[in-house]
């Protein structure tokens, strides 16, 4: 429910409110406006007569039903978009587009720090590469571990570039939150609801990828999982579906930033590395999905690709990344949006 506060409600009232909101079992979440205080009530919906009542309170001028299931993460309680802060200096989801960048994979000090200079000189504003790595055969590379994440904080450290890496499991939830800027929720475990709620009971900006073959719909729903537990710095991520294509590693639905657009406050970026699977593509769809309003990208960039031991296939060279990043800029100002 959202409880709409009459114009010039005193801060009295609005604690009373508030106050009978928590009492009744929901948790509060006001949003103070310029003209006026909406407080959105979230929680279980049977008790949601006792919260018409308040109707009749003073201050309160009306009692909305929140129609969407996705209560925070929609735009009926949270109408203005949100900005995400990383390290307090990038802000994802204002109208300046950030990229993501780095390998696949963490595989040695020096693969990941010359990428990390690599990435930064042509303009990208984080750094990714994955400690751990979820693999569709147990025999492949599952990455180093906290020996990777020390790379990584070795790397931000050499050039100011904030982490972003992958969480796979709630039992290695704190030891990567101790060294992540932002936690990477993979596509695999996009409805891992105790990781998701997990990650939620933290203050960490979240990466929120698509599931495999998840609507729009449950995407947000998962949101809302970490949402509800008091953590509202989620960033989504487009990573490409799977659908009886071939032709390409995944289906990059770039018709998903448009709906999302619509349908929340929460910002969202492009993974075209994994969204087609070639790095022959992986520029075109990031200019499409810079044109179509996504807030961002992520992109796997390796020194070597034929060397990498992780997706070699859909990463691009430190040159073509440069030049990716040339393209983008000119597309960003067409769409008026810097980089």
């Amino acid at each position: 429910m959202i409880i709409v506060m009459q114009r010039g409600a005193s801060k009295r009232a609005i604690h009373q409110v508030e106050a009978e909101i928590k009492r009744l079992g929901f948790k509060a979440h006001p949003i103070y406006g310029v003209e006026r205080t909406v407080i959105g009530a979230i929680g279980d919906e049977r008790g949601n007569v006792g919260l018409q009542a308040l109707e009749t309170w003073d201050g309160v001028e009306r009692v909305i039903p929140i129609l969407k299931p996705y209560k925070l993460a929609g735009r009926e309680l949270h109408t203005e978009k949100s900005k995400i802060k990383v390290r307090g200096r990038v802000v994802v989801g204002g109208r300046t587009l950030h990229v993501i960048a780095g390998p696949c994979s963490v595989e040695s000090l020096t693969q990941i720090c010359t990428t990390a200079r690599a990435v930064k000189a042509a303009g990208a504003t984080l750094l990714r590469g994955g400690a751990f790595k979820p693999r569709t055969s147990p025999y492949a590379f599952q990455g180093l571990e906290e020996e990777g994440l020390k790379m990584l904080a070795e790397a931000r450290a050499q050039t100011g570039l904030p982490i972003v890496t992958e969480v796979m499991k709630e039992s290695a939830l704190e030891l990567v939150a101790r060294y992540a800027d932002v936690l990477q929720i993979g596509t695999r475990n996009m409805q891992n609801f105790d990781l998701l709620k997990a990650v939620g009971q933290l203050r960490t900006p979240v990466l929120l990828k698509r599931g495999l073959a998840n609507t729009v719909r449950e995407w947000l729903m998962s949101a809302e999982y970490i949402m509800a537990q008091g953590n509202m710095e989620v960033i989504l991520c487009e990573r490409g579906i799977r659908t009886f294509e071939t032709a390409t590693r995944n289906t990059l639905d770039l018709s998903a930033i448009a709906v999302l657009k619509h349908e929340t406050h929460l910002p969202v970026i492009v993974d075209p590395s994994h969204g087609t699977g070639h790095y022959e593509y992986v520029e075109d769809m990031a200019l499409a999905a810079i044109a179509a309003g996504a807030d961002g990208l992520m992109i796997e960039v390796h020194p070597n690709p034929h060397e990498a031991w992780s997706d070699g296939a859909q990463s691009l060279t430190p040159e073509r990344f440069a030049q990716l990043m040339k393209r983008a800029r000119a597309v960003a100002r067409a769409v008026g949006r810097t980089m």
